[in-house]
């Protein structure tokens, strides 16, 4: 049976969308999803997936359990026709096109990977921005630790095997870093005595210095945390190719390594950079202050694929988050006829982990390092999971962790 309820069509199921999605007010419009992600990730916990420290199914909400009175579409849009209102899909699963009407849209669909155009990269890095990227890292490195250990190996080939390279800086390289770093001191010593001597991690970033975000003194204290943990931090290092079994630097110098995982901040979607709105330097979407799409009403965008008009906001997730729960209070006071103030972003400061239990937090009135910061590092990831189940599975990974350690099995 039609509605008479506008048609609100939300495109990606990331924090801005998700945010939407839980804050709208289902009475009012005739709300569907469309995403080839049928579920919400809180990435910030992703690095810890890669290793075992929390389970995949932990950090993830399925789109349809989130919400009751929604529609839910896995597929892709392929097209945006804003003269005739629709979008044009394709499903993930089959390849099927069709068509959706809608009287508002709204553009949350996130950003991918950026390889900033180096060879290589797409064909033999592993990206960390997904599920699946996590499981793929996390099996390759169990596949790595055994052929490490097979008879007849020769040293340079287990030593490159046992090589891991991150190239980014940034908090999502730093945390996978300090996740990878745990895993092998108090995993892979015990159960692969024979070779975990020789795995080393190497961090690549191309300015001069890591978490160039965070604080001068908490920046400092991780590069010297770093080095006492045995992880190489190499600054000022600009990969130029890459390769199946290492990566070659603009330097002339070649890196050997089992497993790369490119973390170098983000690009845009072709389906963004292919869409006839007004883009900025970067190809964001530019939108207005009440995040509505330069030269339309009816028409937002949200979250890594939009920027405002003439404020920047860094793509994280906080800012996708705010953003996602002031769209739904604007659509909701719409609705009602009700004025809603332009969106205004709310800075909480940023956190990071940094491995041997201990994180940093740099907030406005706090820089905090250490284990007591881990605490808070936790506390905060565990009260920020949507649902309770959310909850409950990553308290429990985090005891099942410290009673057994990691999983290490290949299946």
């Amino acid at each position: 049976m039609a509605s008479d309820k506008p048609k609100l069509i939300i495109l990606g199921t990331g924090f801005s969308g998700f945010s939407l999605l839980k804050n709208i007010d289902v009475r009012q419009y005739d709300v569907t999803v469309v995403s080839p992600r049928n579920h919400f990730l809180f990435t910030p916990l992703l690095p810890s997936t890669t290793v075992g420290t929390i389970e995949f199914r932990s950090i993830i909400e399925p789109v349809r359990t989130a919400r009751e009175d929604i529609t839910y579409y896995a597929a892709v849009c392929s097209g945006i026709d804003t003269d005739r209102q629709i979008v044009e899909c394709r499903n993930v699963v089959d390849g099927a096109a069709f068509p959706l009407w809608y009287d508002i849209l709204v553009i949350g669909v996130g950003a991918e990977s950026n390889t900033f155009g180096i060879p290589g990269v797409r064909e033999h890095a592993h990206f960390l921005r997904e599920l699946a990227d996590a499981r793929s890292i996390r099996q390759r490195l169990v596949e790595n630790f055994e052929r490490a250990s097979t008879p007849g190996i020769s040293p340079e080939e287990r030593k490159r095997l046992l090589q891991v390279v991150v190239v980014g800086g940034g908090p999502t390289g730093v945390e996978f870093a300090a996740e990878l770093h745990d895993f092998v001191n108090e995993d892979i010593r015990r159960w692969y005595p024979r070779i975990a001597e020789d795995v080393t991690i190497t961090l690549l970033e191309a300015t001069n210095q890591l978490l160039n975000t965070f604080d001068t003194a908490l920046r400092d204290y991780t590069l010297h945390l770093f080095r006492r943990q045995r992880i190489e931090v190499r600054l000022k290092s600009i990969v130029g190719k890459v390769s199946e079994k290492g990566l070659s630097l603009q330097d002339g110098s070649h890196v050997p390594c089992g497993l790369l995982v490119w973390s170098t901040g983000i690009g845009q979607l072709p389906f963004v950079r292919n869409l006839p709105f007004a883009k900025s330097k970067n190809s964001r979407i530019l939108v207005d202050a009440f995040l509505r799409v330069k030269g339309f009403t009816n028409v937002y965008a949200a979250g890594d694929c939009a920027t405002m008009d003439p404020v920047d906001f860094p793509a994280t997730s906080q800012v996708a988050q705010q953003e996602g729960r002031y769209l739904a209070r604007l659509l909701n006071n719409s609705a009602l006829k009700k004025s809603t103030r332009p969106f205004r972003y709310r800075h909480y400061g940023m956190l990071a982990y940094v491995g041997s239990n201990k994180a940093l937090a740099d907030l406005a009135a706090v820089k905090g390092k250490g284990f007591s910061t881990w605490l808070f590092w936790r506390s905060t990831y565990l009260t920020k999971l949507v649902s309770l189940k959310n909850k409950v599975l990553v308290v429990f990974d985090w005891i099942k962790t410290f009673l057994f350690g990691r999983d290490i099995s290949r299946f």
